[in-house]
């Protein structure tokens, strides 16, 4: 029997998730069906699109993602201190971005006197929301329902467009985060969809890659890379976003049939940092959900996490010694 998914999100251990949608039917969400020559490339641009607009309401960000021909992979990172520094009006602003509310609501973002009941329930109602915004579930149903109804709507047809329940994993220290990200990064890249991360269409390297070729920034719609960890800087991935990218730039060729080989250590800084070999990471980055299950860590983490999440089990045990220790 499945656990419930808000058995398996536990804040206390982790903030960052893996998570994966796939589609139930043989119709692709993307690319296009070989039997049938209909093309169904367009569908990216809702997703990424959607993923992106998300985001910017919910108190959950988005440190990677990319959206293949059958499925979608996202990580997420929960942000539930900014959820709670939002005011009420912020969040039920953001609500409402979504859904519609209830009258009671509507009348307090229209700057109508309110009695106290009315105010009351207000009050409950935002409560709701706040935790509603900062809870991945939610992110899950509001990012895969719409696209669900816009397929069916465009194949002419009803019933389930995604499997009955996202799968996720918990992503417990440095080496698991990053390795997944990579992961979901060079996705297209192991999928020979595309030759290198800078031409993998609607994933978040390409964004990535993107803006820092126009203004040596970073997009506002990531979740952005702040280096090293000081108390005056804002909340972030603590690497640097050079060094990423030219991580993942050496993977990719890496992965190419025609340039098999192994990353140089020195090359990497952030195989330095998560104490990592080249070799492991490649395993890593190349068979990440073949290896890894509900959660990713060290054997100290994943004992934490599963006393936390109530499992009797610590599966991908193994893996996670052999690769990320």
């Amino acid at each position: 029997m499945p656990k419930p998914r808000k058995s398996l999100i536990s804040l206390q251990d982790t903030s960052y998730y893996h998570c994966i949608s796939r589609c139930v039917r043989r119709a692709f969400l993307c690319g296009t069906d070989e039997i049938t020559g209909q093309s169904y490339e367009h569908r990216r641009g809702w997703i990424e699109g959607k993923i992106l607009s998300l985001a910017a309401i919910f108190a959950i960000d988005v440190c990677a993602y990319a959206v293949m021909s059958n499925h979608t992979h996202l990580v997420l990172h929960v942000n539930t201190e900014k959820a709670n520094n939002w005011s009420i009006r912020e969040v039920l602003e953001r609500w409402h971005l979504l859904h519609k509310g209830t009258q009671f609501t509507e009348k307090y973002l229209e700057n109508k006197g309110l009695a106290e009941f009315e105010l009351a329930s207000v009050y409950e109602s935002c409560e709701k929301y706040r935790e509603r915004l900062c809870d991945i579930s939610w992110f899950m149903r509001e990012l895969n329902e719409p696209i669900a109804r816009m397929a069916n709507n465009e194949d002419k047809c009803t019933g389930r467009f995604w499997e009955g329940r996202f799968k996720s994993q918990a992503l417990l220290y440095e080496a698991a985060l990053v390795s997944c990200m990579a992961y979901v990064d060079l996705n297209p890249v192991r999928a020979k969809m595309e030759v290198t991360p800078e031409t993998s269409k609607h994933t978040s390297i390409k964004t990535r890659i993107e803006v820092a070729k126009v203004n040596q920034s970073q997009p506002n719609t990531l979740f952005p890379f702040i280096g090293y960890e000081r108390e005056d800087q804002l909340e972030g991935l603590s690497f640097k976003l050079a060094d990423y990218l030219e991580l993942i730039d050496l993977t990719g060729r890496v992965m190419r049939e025609d340039k098999r080989g192994s990353i140089d250590v020195s090359l990497a800084p952030i195989l330095q940092r998560i104490n990592l070999t080249s070799e492991q990471w490649i395993e890593v980055t190349t068979s990440f959900e073949k290896h890894f299950k509900a959660a990713v860590g060290s054997e100290a983490y994943l004992a934490e996490y599963c006393e936390h999440a109530e499992l009797q089990r610590r599966s991908g045990l193994a893996a996670c010694k052999r690769l990320l220790s």
